[in-house]
């Protein structure tokens, strides 16, 4: 006899198989039991999760000639014909290959007849959303009123796709993820019957990959038992057929980047690398460590929601007062972003270096994310009373001897002077060096009373960053001006403040009221919602 994947050979044949759908079981097994069987079920769920399965007990159930407690007996002539897949009761379809309306035509003329044994035809029709329009238009009459010997069970992982018509008609189970627990303790079962000897650390991590799916979980056991015939599979063993790494490796990455130690980062890229473990995995695996991160920092009862060892909350627990939320937050968009330009690059070493220069070295990112990262430092250094001034140098007797001349004094300027230097603000930001360029990024001149030239940030703390910069911002502007100038810098919300005390709800238009206008609608696009009091 030819070899059987496990997920085949463990397929549950009773209610009591199944796990983690107890809602579902013990629903069914009341309306066989009370004889209140629907006409029309609805299986939805993800991949793994029982749909096919339960359906199969179900159709067995309601046919077996000693059912006990809505269960099949399993020993019955009818429950041993459909086990062995040879009853003509239970026709399994596949809507993705049989689609069309004449498909289910065919299911239209079949249903007519009684079952050739047992008392139900039970129609299971898998990945039922593939279904065309005019097969669902087909399938609803028949859905609504089949004959009494008729059930359908629809299945499906994406219920949102099924028309409204055909969700009314039927009975909706949704299908739970199986928890990381209860799939390592079925595993672990199943190995003891094929008296294989695994891990419990190894049966653990193959659980928190599958995501939910027990499918998945056997496939993937399945995959090491065959690497390591004959040997005790151990969780490092799991690692090398996977391609992925220890868990533990995620916390001394994140440590290695809060540190912003570039060099510390290309060499464990580079030992992960040698040993053969795939990027892109890799990438996914520390975006799901920085939202467990997330929340255990965000949460205090994170063991409520992660499902994962007391060791690694209590990992987690300390990494997250090391690590600011607001960091993990950029990391996040980071590596989420990288993860997608990974699929279609075959340079993923090269990609990812360059997303951890990104956070190490946020001078070299031009990001709103990076300025963020870059004012949190500053604030860092002030707070600690690290003082960063320019120097000049001293001047010697030489020096003030051939002094130049005092600079004739600049006329003042106008307001229509003002008016004329706003509209060469973005060719004046654009002129500076990159660290201010990117402080000045989301900004605009503007005028509003007199002889005032505002330039507006979209938020008050940027203000505080770059007001050591205020004497190299005005010289440049009256550079073009040729006159001296009143600047002030202001924010979106202040500046909306004062456009109120000086237009209130005048309805008199004019070009300074547009100009004005087009600011505050500017910042209105960057998120910034004005509170007027």
């Amino acid at each position: 006899m030819s070899y059987m994947a496990l997920y085949r050979k463990k397929r549950p044949k009773t209610f009591e198989d199944v796990i983690g759908q107890e809602h579902i079981v013990i629903t069914l097994k009341n309306q066989i039991k009370a004889n209140r069987i629907a006409h029309a079920y609805l299986f939805c769920g993800t991949r793994g999760t029982g749909k096919t399965s339960t359906a199969k007990i179900f159709a067995k159930a309601v046919n077996c000639e000693n059912s006990q407690d809505g269960e099949p007996c399993g020993h019955c002539s009818l429950c041993q014909s459909i086990d062995e897949g040879r009853t003509m009761n239970i026709i399994e379809i596949d809507a993705a290959s049989n689609n069309g309306v004449d498909n289910v035509r065919e299911i239209r003329e079949e249903v007519k007849y009684t079952p050739t044994e047992g008392k139900y035809k039970v129609y299971i029709i898998d990945e039922v959303h593939m279904l065309s329009t005019g097969a669902f238009n087909a399938l609803l009459k028949t859905l609504e009123e089949p004959p009494a010997h008729v059930i359908f069970i629809l299945a499906t992982t994406d219920p949102q796709k099924i028309p409204a018509t055909i969700l009314s008609r039927c009975q909706r189970f949704d299908f739970r993820r199986i928890s990381t627990d209860s799939i390592t303790k079925r595993l672990k079962a199943y190995m003891k019957e094929e008296n294989i000897e695994v891990e419990d650390k190894a049966l653990s991590y193959i659980a928190r990959l599958a995501e939910g799916s027990m499918r998945d979980a056997l496939s993937i056991l399945d995959q090491c038992i065959s690497f390591n015939y004959g040997e005790r599979i151990s969780f490092e063993k799991v690692l090398d057929v996977l391609g992925a790494v220890d868990y533990k490796v995620f916390f001394e990455f994140a440590s290695i980047l809060n540190k912003k130690e570039s060099l510390e980062t290309m060499e464990l890229i580079d030992k992960i690398v040698m040993q053969g473990r795939d990027l892109s995995q890799f990438v996914m695996d520390f975006i799901a460590h920085l939202r467990n991160l997330l929340i255990v920092s965000s949460s205090q009862e994170a063991e409520k929601i992660l499902d994962l060892s007391q060791e690694q909350i209590e990992l987690l627990k300390d990494q997250s007062k090391e690590i600011a939320s607001s960091t993990i937050l950029r990391w996040i968009r980071i590596f989420s972003e990288l993860s997608n330009e990974l699929k279609y690059t075959d340079q993923k070493r090269v990609m990812l270096e360059v997303a951890v220069i990104k956070i190490c070295q946020p001078q070299m990112d031009d990001s709103k994310d990076a300025l963020l990262e870059r004012i949190k430092v500053l604030e860092e250094k002030l707070a600690e009373g690290i003082v960063v001034q320019a120097t000049e140098k001293p001047k010697t007797q030489e020096n003030k001897k051939s002094s130049p001349k005092a600079k004739p004094k600049k006329p003042k300027a106008v307001p229509e002077d003002i008016k004329k230097a706003v509209s060469l603000w973005n060719d004046i930001k654009t002129s500076f060096s990159d660290s201010l360029n990117g402080l000045l990024m989301d900004t605009k001149a503007a005028y509003l009373e007199d002889d005032v030239y505002y330039i507006v940030f979209k938020d008050a703390f940027i203000i505080e960053a770059i007001k050591k910069y205020k004497d190299e911002i005005i010289a440049r502007i009256e550079e073009l001006l040729k006159k001296e100038v009143n600047v002030h810098f202001i924010s979106a919300e202040a500046y909306q403040e004062k456009y109120q005390e000086i237009y209130g709800d005048s309805p008199e238009k004019s070009e300074e009221r547009d100009q004005i206008e087009e600011v505050i609608e500017y910042f209105e696009k960057l998120g910034v919602s004005y509170e007027i009091k």
